[in-house]
């Protein structure tokens, strides 16, 4: 895909929405542009629920920003897909409905989506390209997500191609940082295996138990990286296909506990449940596309887990 015609968008002065700034995701957005000299806006839930259209409609209407990061969603691990589809499937499309239309409606804003790789294939050929989309059967695990997402990029090309709204959609594979959840009923596998390690190590417990077979392979992204390449997005590309976001690179859950193990300092085993659910077999994104538009990731996996592991333990582990 050649690179967008379009003259940069300029984030400077502009007022920009960042929905969902509560998150993980959306904590690094903010971060991400105060360096842009840009007006950030936000709204807590409690102030303005997503799911809600008149809510979101009247928000936008009296605050009209010109740019909307959309990346505010209800986000979860293989167990809590499983055990919450309904929640999953609705929040999520509801959410990315509301504001889509929102924006349209009342201030034609360029507005960036955030999707997950989940909506590919459970067994799209690897590395994933952006063509892999609707090409077969999505993961059972974690499809009730997925189909939201998928919705939500096909409404954002639906309202760009009848209305030329200037709205965008990026893919982001697995993330890991500060922010991320901890809650182990809820949690991905990075912050799953922090917790779980840390909490072994402190106790002095001789294993930590792992899901699945530990042969799965995950690629991961540090959730700064991603921030910056969505301001990157934001600014120079205008097209309706969407764009992976990701390192390249992946790994199996097995090594990905042993990095874990070595820098949380934990020496004992890990002890890997064969009878629950490994998730699809491989996720690792082609990002050859966004690497063509100029941006790759910075950060390594063994520092990105250093990072977080310092963020959790001051700000989770020494507050239980």
């Amino acid at each position: 895909m050649p690179s967008s015609t379009e003259p940069p968008f300029r984030l400077e002065g502009r007022k920009v929405w960042v929905a969902g700034h509560g998150g993980m995701v959306g904590t690094a957005i903010v971060s991400r542009l105060e360096r842009e000299s840009c007006t950030i806006l936000t709204v807590p839930h409690a102030e303005v629920d997503l799911r809600n259209q008149a809510q979101v409609e009247d928000w936008l209407a009296a605050n009209k920003p010109e740019a909307v990061f959309l990346a505010a969603g209800t986000v979860g691990g293989i167990h809590a897909n499983d055990t919450r589809p309904a929640e999953f499937i609705y929040d999520n499309i509801m959410m990315v409905a509301n504001v889509v239309n929102g924006v349209w409606r009342q201030c034609q804003a360029k507005l960036l989506y955030l999707g997950s790789s989940c909506i590919y294939p459970r067994l799209a050929p690897q590395p994933m390209t952006e063509e892999a989309l609707l090409s077969g059967g999505l993961e059972p695990t974690n499809q009730w997500y997925a189909l939201a997402k998928i919705s939500g990029i096909k409404l954002c090309q639906a309202y760009r191609r009848q209305y030329g709204c200037d709205f965008i959609s990026a893919m982001p594979t697995n993330l890991y940082g500060p922010h991320d959840n901890y809650d182990l009923e809820a949690s991905h596998v990075v912050p799953a295996l922090i917790a779980k390690t840390h909490a072994a190590r402190e106790s002095g417990a001789e294993s930590v138990e792992v899901w699945g077979t530990g042969k799965p392979k995950r690629e991961l992204l540090y959730v700064e990286d991603l921030a910056d390449a969505l301001v990157f997005l934001m600014k120079s590309y205008s097209q309706e296909g969407h764009i992976n976001v990701g390192t390249g690179v992946d790994v199996t859950i097995a090594d990905l506990a042993a990095l874990v193990a070595r820098v949380i300092g934990f020496e004992g085993r890990f002890d890997f449940v064969t009878d629950k659910p490994d998730g699809a077999p491989r996720k690792l994104l082609d990002v050859s596309r966004l690497s063509d538009l100029g941006w790759r990731a910075q950060t390594d996996l063994e520092e990105g887990l250093r990072r977080a592991y310092a963020w959790y333990r001051d700000n989770v582990a020494g507050t239980t």
